[in-house]
């Protein structure tokens, strides 16, 4: 497994990062589809020992039982120091006053319930998971700031936003001397590259290691357009993502299924090869509740596409509104 540098930062990641909103308790959150505790460990394993260093999950993720799968597989699979523990914090854990968002109460209680979940004194990375509209950047950001110098986390990441957002992030931290947003966790795939406008490009000017989330948009690149899953079917904020450009993406899919058959390999491989081939993408989340989901997504570090090939599938791409963000 390849490793590379998180952004400007000395942290070395595997060239894939396991996303593990996969394992979770089915009864616990919004996703119906995840994997119970016994069904997640396997595959959390065979991500070690395929050389995958890098694990990310939230704890909103089926109310923080994904934090806790996690955290006692990682403990009996593997040594604290040698894995790459990526969590966030903003999506509401509970009902009532402060039980969401990017406020200093908000940030210092969630990362106090992350870590106790987790079973470990730090995560590697802490990321807002989204954009708080009600809570002053300064604020979070100086909330965050503490939390590195409590030695809570080592780094601190931001996920899907608008570019003028994550600038405006970027700027305060620099001028109060806070710890500046070494990552920036987007949406990426062939279906949506509308980060490719201006959040790329700044990532790319302010050295922010960029790790895509769904870059296989949610599955949709992987199988026939027409075929069904209980995840498409349950997922309702995947609907929120894929609705409105139905025809348009379809004709992509298509194309994703075109070059598979013509090279021989599964979609998944192709799909990923043309995120991993982006020079600002640092690494990929990859999802995996089939054995074979890891086995494509390692195996599409070896695939190159050719320019012709990259063309093809980029030239049926049409503008899409923003989507994924809060």
């Amino acid at each position: 497994m390849e490793t590379i540098r998180l952004g400007t930062t000395g942290l070395e990641v595997s060239r894939l990062c396991l996303g593990c909103m996969s394992y979770g308790e089915p009864k616990q959150g919004a996703h119906e589809w995840t994997l119970s505790e016994d069904e997640s460990r396997p595959f959390i394993k065979k991500a070690l020992e395929s050389g995958i260093n890098f694990f990310d999950t939230a704890n909103v993720y089926s109310l923080g039982s994904s934090e806790e799968i996690v955290g006692r597989a990682l403990k009996d699979f593997a040594k604290r120091d040698d894995v790459v523990i990526a969590t966030k914090v903003f999506n509401r854990m509970r009902p009532g006053p402060n039980g969401a968002g990017l406020s200093r109460k908000a940030i210092m209680t969630e990362i106090d319930h992350s870590l106790r979940r987790l079973g470990t004194d730090y995560v590697d990375l802490y990321q807002i998971h989204r954009w708080d509209h009600a809570t002053p950047i300064e604020e979070t950001l100086e909330a965050l700031h503490d939390v590195v110098k409590a030695g809570k986390a080592r780094y601190i990441g931001a996920s899907s936003m608008y570019a003028w957002q994550f600038a405006k992030a970027l700027y305060t931290a620099d001028l109060h001397g806070w710890t500046r947003f070494s990552t920036m966790q987007n949406y990426v795939n062939l279906l949506y590259r509308e980060e490719e406008r201006e959040m790329l490009p700044l990532c790319k000017a302010e050295g922010i290691g960029v790790i895509p989330w769904s870059p296989m948009a949610r599955g949709r690149l992987t199988r026939d357009w027409d075929e069904s899953s209980l995840r498409l079917e349950t997922d309702q904020f995947g609907k929120t993502l894929f609705d409105k450009t139905a025809e348009s993406d379809r004709k992509i899919v298509d194309k994703v299924g075109e070059i598979a058959q013509a090279r021989g390999l599964p979609r998944a491989q192709i799909a990923l090869a043309w995120v991993l081939s982006k020079s600002t993408i640092t690494a990929p989340i990859v999802g995996a509740t089939k054995p074979r989901h890891l086995d494509d997504a390692i195996a599409a570090l070896s695939v190159k596409l050719t320019p012709d090939e990259i063309t093809a599938l980029e030239s049926l791409y049409v503008p899409h509104a923003p989507v994924g963000f809060s």
